[in-house]
């Protein structure tokens, strides 16, 4: 799982996988960071558009060019700059990406 520690939606989705008895890893991407690289896989199986939080407050804070003529490339160096734009939790499982936490996404994954 990756998100950050802070996190309202984090706490609630280890608070699930905790009471499923599910073990997990946790990545701290505004602590550790995220690379480009794993950034671009993610893309690649959700696009950017579901993995950048344009409604989160660091967004809406941006200058209103950064705002302006976003594709991949631009989305990813935002998210990599500042990690508080990733949509959180993302979480691997089953080489499958989900990305937010609703309950019930996570019973089907965890049915599998």
């Amino acid at each position: 799982m990756y998100g950050i520690k802070a996190c309202d939606t984090i706490k609630k989705a280890r608070d699930w996988l905790a009471a499923k008895g599910v073990a997990y890893d946790f990545h701290d991407y505004k602590a550790v960071g995220v690379t480009p690289e794993k950034l671009t896989g993610w893309c690649a199986a959700v696009g950017w558009e579901t993995l950048l939080n344009k409604a989160g407050t660091t967004f809406r804070g941006l200058p209103d060019a950064d705002k302006q003529g976003i594709d991949q490339t631009k989305a990813i160096a935002l998210m990599v700059a500042n990690p508080s734009m990733i949509k959180r939790p993302v979480l691997e499982h089953g080489g499958r990406l989900l990305v937010g936490f609703k309950p019930a996404a996570y019973e089907v994954e965890f049915a599998r």
